[in-house]
């Protein structure tokens, strides 16, 4: 038996597609966006993600359209954008339904419901925002969501995670 030093089934680099080779290089704000309260309550996890400051600033992300999140998503839905940190890549590996989580994926990690849904306790910092116009359906594979911030906070110095070539990362 042979122990290989990457993934034996991997597709080879040649054939792989350039636009996810370069799009893997681009380092990605790891985050889990969540609504609803108890046994309501929904999430995902986004890395295609942008936060455009003004008046009123806007949380803007790519959502995969057949997600249980994207279901409940429409104008004045209220939801939280929480900034994992270091240590909690399970977390959003459970969120993207890459991982198991027996019970669902709001038992990884610890959570409470806040004023605009459900806020991981640890997280890099967190923004609550509300969906105020119906996601755009066909960017890319996904949908795209608009939501208007209403309030952010950071964490003590707590860096955010990163996706960069398949890895979670902090900078």
């Amino acid at each position: 038996m042979t122990i290989h030093s990457e993934h034996p089934f991997a597709t080879p680099e040649e054939e792989r597609d350039p636009l996810r080779r370069l799009r893997g290089r681009l380092p990605q704000p790891v985050t889990v966006w969540t609504t609803g309260r108890g046994p309501a309550r929904e999430g995902w996890t986004l890395s295609s993600v942008l936060v455009a400051d003004g008046d009123p600033a806007e949380v803007v992300g790519l959502l995969d359209p057949d997600s249980d999140l994207a279901a409940v998503l429409e104008p004045g839905t209220s939801l939280v954008v929480n900034l994992l940190a270091a240590g909690q890549g399970g977390v959003a590996d459970a969120f993207a339904r890459v991982a198991p989580s027996p019970g669902g994926p709001f038992r990884t990690g610890e959570w409470h419901d806040g004023e605009a849904g459900p806020r991981l306790d640890g997280a890099a910092g967190w923004l609550e925002a509300v969906v105020r116009t119906d996601p755009v359906p066909g960017v890319g594979w996904a949908l795209l969501v608009r939501a208007e911030v209403l309030r952010a906070e950071v964490g003590p110095g707590t860096a955010g995670l990163v996706h960069h070539r398949g890895r979670y990362h902090v900078l």
